[in-house]
């Protein structure tokens, strides 16, 4: 029971994330997805993580009222233990209490926040659609991405992951729904150019402070460009 409750508590907390950056897509323009690529992005988005349809009408609605915030977009950068690349994505009504927050944070554990631009030089924005690895074959996928306009296609047993500029994340989403439906998830990724090795202890506190990061109500999305070994990678799993 008490599981479920933390399993829920989490759901919840994605879905005002979701909610907040659909709010906030449709009000800087069209409350139309389909003439308004941000928001289609956000719903495609909202609907990749099973989010209802009724939240997501809501959340659409807000963005016309009166009495909605006045909500930016606003990116952190800086290093974690080990001299981990963090890039930090928000949605806020607020500068100083997010960035407070987030400062607070990257000090704790020993993290140093800096200027924007300091570490994404280290990362390629690109879209990211996934899917599992169930709804089709490596070779079927591929072809299906290419002719959608992604770039490029990994496939595992884990499932596939499809990438593409981020300007074209909307379109090639859309393609590769109509043939395999709803994608596991559809989103814009800051993807590491330049790795960061770092030992288990390291590890360990960098995952404590994106943790902390992603637990916070303004922000978005945590990136990283921290690797670790397998066998770390391992005892971190099964930790």
């Amino acid at each position: 029971m008490h599981r479920k409750g933390r399993q829920d508590a989490a759901r919840a907390k994605i879905f005002a994330k979701l909610a907040r950056e659909i709010t906030v897509a449709a009000k800087s323009g069209l409350p139309d997805p389909a003439m308004n690529p941000r928001l289609r992005l956000a719903v495609q988005a909202a609907r990749a993580e099973n989010m209802p349809k009724e939240n997501i009408e809501r959340a659409i609605k807000k963005a016309q009222g009166n009495d909605t915030e006045n909500f930016e977009s606003v990116r952190y950068e800086g290093y974690g233990p080990g001299g981990v690349a963090i890039i930090v994505e928000a949605l806020t009504d607020n500068r100083n209490r997010t960035g407070g927050a987030v400062r607070a944070a990257f000090t704790k554990y020993g993290g140093n926040l800096g200027s924007t631009g300091s570490v994404s030089h280290m990362f390629d924005r690109i879209g990211e659609v996934v899917y599992g690895a169930e709804v089709a074959s490596a070779d079927a996928m591929l072809e299906a991405a290419i002719e959608a306009g992604a770039e490029d296609v990994q496939s595992d047993e884990n499932g596939h992951v499809i990438t593409c500029a981020f300007e074209d994340l909307g379109s090639v989403a859309n393609a590769l729904e109509e043939r395999f439906g709803q994608p596991t998830s559809v989103k814009i990724v800051w993807r590491p150019n330049i790795s960061t090795q770092i030992d288990e202890d390291h590890a360990q506190t960098v995952m404590k402070l994106i943790s902390a990061l992603e637990d916070d109500d303004d922000v978005q999305s945590v990136f990283s460009n921290f690797e670790v070994s397998d066998e770390v990678m391992a005892k971190l799993t099964a930790a």
